[in-house]
This record gives structure tokens, C-alpha cells and sequence, in this order.
């Protein structure tokens, strides 16, 4: 049975501090698994229970849920709805809505490393937000191109590194200046961006793989080819694959993740886009074009599939929350 309960009948927050105090999480070892899918086609989130991949649960949203953010203190979990300006915000254990908040244009999103700043790719309006952490009042805006994207920062939250799909370019910011400190054209249509190992990784659609600059100057040190349409990247939390998903072609790459060598291809048809591992190893993959979630086995290569929402999207796993440390939708 599919329960549909609305986000909208509750109160519409303001970008206030007291927002940190509400509604705080449980414990994790208390939680159902459950996975989150942002439905971009059907302003929905389908909340699945990952034991029984059941959907249990639909949640409206207002026009296009894409991407996901947990706050610092893990108390709740973000969801953009860009063309509808607005962040839902839920209990990222239960599943259970908070709120909304009106906020321009929220793509893609992520808080630096330090926590300072949370940057919002605003791709609609062409503009990067830098928001203070705590307070969520506009620090920054910048407009570097047409089409901000996805986004990752250096570890020192020092810069940002954005792509603009429509300019064909990454951009890197200084975020104690506020400042650009650098655009170089990547190839049409750039995508995922990953901070890995001292260097930066962006999925160029148009080109059909990666490629890998240096964070200080934005040279291109190399491309590796993936598949068609390479969307995302995401490495998992023991470092020891890179997957990236290839949207066109309908596969998810598994690389090296030192030598950046492809080691391994399944076939995904549907549009792979984003990525979530369950705590069994397993991958839990959004199938942009084809209304489902894919569960895939990645030793056996097998999966199965659970309908969702038109053009399904992000996906988050509550049971990453069992995990120390940060939490991002790039890293697993």
C-alpha cells in the first residue's frame, strides 16, 4: 500500500536560526531503512522501505525535488525543489516532513567542509549562492555562467569547484575572499564534480567520461573515458571504488580509484544517475528515465528494480546516518 502524506500542510519556514532546534533526530539504531527518491518529473519523494523495496510513503513537493543536503548537525536532511524555490525539509531517520522554506533556485547544494557556508547552485537563474551556515542569510552571489550544476569543495573549505553544464566550464571560487579564482571550458555539458586525492574530477557529459584538473591552476591533467553521457561521480566510504554513471549510455562505471583504470561496466538501462550504498554493499541507483530504482548487486552484476515517480533523481539512505563523519550525496 502507497501512503501519500503532503509536505504542504505544514508550516512554511523562514530562514531563521531556531530552525537548528527543530524537530531533532532519533537515534539511528532505532530506524527503519529507508531510501529517499527525489522524483524530478513528478514533484514527489518516494520513501521506500529498503527491506521489503516497498514504496510506503509519497510526499509532494512543488514542482522538481532534485538533489540533497544533511545539516551539519545531522537533525534533518534538505531536499531542493529549484523551479519551485523552495528546500523540504525532513527528519532524515523517520522520513517524517518538517517544513519547507522558500530559497532561490535550489539545484544542487553543500555545506563547506568547516561548516561556514552552505553553496547553492542555482542552475534555472544562473547564479551561486554562498549562504552563511547558521543563519542561512545570503553571504555571496555569484553569476559565473549559464547552468550551475554540481559542486565539491577542498578540504580546508577554502574553495569551491562548480560546473556550469550550459557554459561547458568548472569554476573555482575563493571562499574567504569571495572571489573567482578560476573558469576553464571542461568539455560540453560538465556534471558531477569530486574532490579526490589532491585533484578534481568533473563528468562531462558531452565527452563521455572525466577528466581530472589541478585544484590550483584548472589545468586538464587527463580524461578517462566511462561511458555516454557521464553524469555523476561518486566514491564509496572505505575509498576503494570511483562509480560513475553514465545517463545516456545506461551504465555505471567502477574505477580504480588511483589510477582512475575502468575496472568493471554494468549495463543499466534507464538513465543511472544518482547513487546510494546500503550497509549489505549493494547500490541503490536512480533510473532517470525509466520511473524505477535499481538495486544492484555489484559483485554479481544483478539487480532489481522498484517503481518510483517520473524521472527519479537523488537518493538518499538513511542508513548512511550509522556512518561517522560527513556526509555528502558524491561521497557514499
Amino acid at each position: 500500500m502507497i501512503l501519500r502524506r503532503s509536505f504542504l500542510s505544514l508550516p512554511l519556514l523562514g530562514l531563521t536560526p531556531a530552525m537548528a532546534d527543530t524537530a531533532p533526530a532519533g537515534p539511528p539504531s532505532a530506524s527503519a531503512p529507508l531510501a529517499l527518491v527525489m522524483n524530478s518529473g513528478a514533484a514527489s519523494v518516494s520513501v521506500i522501505d529498503m527491506n521489503t523495496k516497498q514504496v510506503i510513503n509519497t510526499l509532494p513537493t512543488y514542482r522538481e525535488p532534485s538533489h540533497w543536503v544533511l545539516t551539519p548537525d545531522r537533525s534533518k536532511l534538505y531536499i531542493c525543489d529549484a523551479s519551485g524555490n523552495a528546500l523540504f525539509i525532513l527528519d532524515p531517520i523517520t522520513a517524517q516532513p518538517i517544513g519547507h522554506m522558500t530559497i532561490a533556485d535550489p539545484y544542487q547544494l553543500g555545506y563547506t567542509p568547516d561548516q561556514k557556508y552552505l553553496v547553492v547552485n542555482a542552475l534555472r537563474i544562473n547564479h551561486v549562492d554562498v549562504y552563511d551556515g547558521v543563519t542561512l542569510k545570503l553571504v555571496k552571489r555569484f553569476a559565473p555562467g549559464k547552468m550551475p550544476s554540481h559542486l565539491d569543495f577542498s578540504p580546508d573549505s577554502k574553495w569551491s569547484f562548480n560546473s556550469m553544464q550550459g557554459s561547458d566550464s568548472l569554476v573555482s571560487f575563493d571562499l574567504t575572499g569571495m572571489t573567482t579564482r578560476w573558469s576553464v571550458k571542461v568539455g560540453p555539458t560538465p556534471a558531477g564534480v569530486l574532490w579526490h586525492r589532491g585533484k578534481i574530477l568533473v563528468c562531462i557529459m558531452g565527452a563521455n567520461g572525466i577528466v581530472e584538473l589541478d585544484p590550483l591552476s584548472g589545468a586538464i591533467l587527463r580524461h578517462v573515458e566511462t561511458g555516454k553521457g557521464a553524469h555523476n561521480i561518486f566514491l564509496t566510504a572505505d575509498k576503494s571504488t570511483l562509480y560513475v554513471s553514465n545517463r545516456i549510455g545506461g551504465s555505471l562505471a567502477a574505477l580504480d580509484p588511483e589510477t582512475l583504470a575502468v575496472r568493471r561496466v554494468y549495463k543499466l538501462p534507464g538513465g543511472p544517475d544518482d547513487i546510494g550504498v546500503a550497509p549489505d554493499g549493494k547500490l541503490w541507483i536512480a533510473l532517470r528515465f525509466a520511473e524505477a530504482v535499481a538495486v544492484l548487486d555489484p559483485v554479481s552484476g544483478n539487480y532489481d528494480t522498484i517503481p518510483v515517480g517520473r524521472s527519479p533523481h537523488g537518493i538518499f539512505l538513511n542508513t548512511e546516518m550509522r556512518k561517522p563523519g560527513k556526509l555528502t550525496a558524491e561521497v557514499l
